[in-house]
């Protein structure tokens, strides 16, 4: 298997989100500049459906693990789904489908059972890449989850315990939300959509009208209804180049939670600002370097070290590339007044 050639695709789709197969959905193909009459909406939109869960869903697979050598049938029974992004063998996961697995395997929609082995993990996105032995296996391509605004059509697709792709569609209903984990850690950035789940779809793909995978199934919230939630696709690629080049994933750590939100426009003229966002702090764990830094709940980040940050994303990016151990300045808006604080990141917990 030539995994060299394999790693080198990942790295495409990792800097080219956007050249990532094209696709154009059946829905835009058919579109007419005059309104369609209701039958023919309808019709369009299954159309679109049926031609993502034709292409995507043999990329689908059940995810099982034994924790011990010798696990019973039931400990072997599937945990989750997953779905490959090469065609070499590489698959995206959530973290706790794959929680200490000893005999890892996938299962492919048409009854293949391949032995996987953990690339690696992180905890603080909920994500796990695997590999199987494999090449010339279906595959989907990483969609750009920027693009994803309220309102547009979403299909989850899943491999619960041998059931194959179970699928369901609704509509994102916001994007750039946060939600703690199962560890109680805050997961940022999160897609929240209303395709049911159910808790077998965990690591099973996210996909628009194009066909590509904008989102990884992270979990749902018990008791209620409708409400379903997903890892962006572009901070999966991130998290993958990390584990490939790494092993695992690096990042300072700060000890906060964020979302972007907007700024008024009445606050980018007094302060003279360009962005017409910034990151709130949405929660601060106690005792970390922001908390000893004296940040707050509700504070709005504009930059570090004098380099803007407008996403969860490029904020990661920094911490993975800036030393641990060494101070860095946060310019911050707090109640109107802008000011800097210095934090000094430690390492990140939580990585495989």
């Amino acid at each position: 298997m030539n995994f060299t050639r394999d790693i080198e695709y990942i790295f495409q789709l990792i800097n080219n989100p956007g050249t990532n197969r094209d696709h154009q959905s059946t829905a835009s193909l058919n579109r007419d500049s005059k309104p369609a009459p209701d039958a023919d909406l309808l019709d369009a939109h299954s159309q679109t459906v049926i031609s993502v869960v034709n292409t995507a869903s043999p990329s689908v697979v059940s995810i099982s693990h034994g924790k011990r050598p010798r696990s019973t049938a039931r400990e072997r029974s599937g945990s989750g789904s997953g779905v490959t992004i090469t065609p070499g063998g590489y698959i995206l996961t959530n973290d706790h489908v794959v929680p200490d697995a000893g005999e890892l395997k996938a299962t492919l929609t048409d009854g293949t059972a391949l032995t996987g082995e953990i690339i690696g993990t992180d905890s603080a996105t909920d994500l796990a890449v695997i590999r199987v032995d494999a090449s010339g296996i279906p595959f989907s391509p990483l969609g750009d989850s920027d693009r994803l605004q309220a309102g547009h059509l979403v299909i989850a697709l899943g491999n619960p315990l041998g059931f194959e792709s179970p699928v369901s569609t609704g509509v994102v209903s916001a994007p750039g939300r946060a939600l703690r984990s199962r560890t109680g850690r805050l997961i940022e950035n999160i897609i929240q959509h209303t395709a049911p789940l159910n808790p077998g779809n965990s690591g099973g793909p996210v996909l628009d009208s194009g066909e590509r995978t904008v989102g990884v199934n992270t979990a749902i919230i018990p008791m209620a209804q409708g409400i379903g939630f997903a890892v962006p696709s572009n901070t999966a690629r991130w998290i993958i180049s990390q584990i490939l080049i790494h092993g695992k994933v690096r990042r300072g750590y700060l000890g906060i939670g964020v979302r972007t939100r907007p700024l008024h426009n009445r606050t980018m003229r007094y302060h003279r600002l360009s962005a017409g966002q910034a990151l709130e702090v949405v929660a601060v764990e106690p005792h970390g370097p922001a908390a000893r830094a004296g940040m707050q709940t509700g504070d709005f980040i504009l930059s570090v070290n004098g380099e803007t940050v407008l996403n969860v994303d490029q904020l990661h990016r920094f911490l993975a590339e800036w030393p641990v151990g060494e101070p860095l300045t946060l310019a911050i808006l707090r109640n109107q007044e802008r000011t800097e604080i210095v934090v000094i990141p430690t390492e990140a917990p939580g990585s495989y």
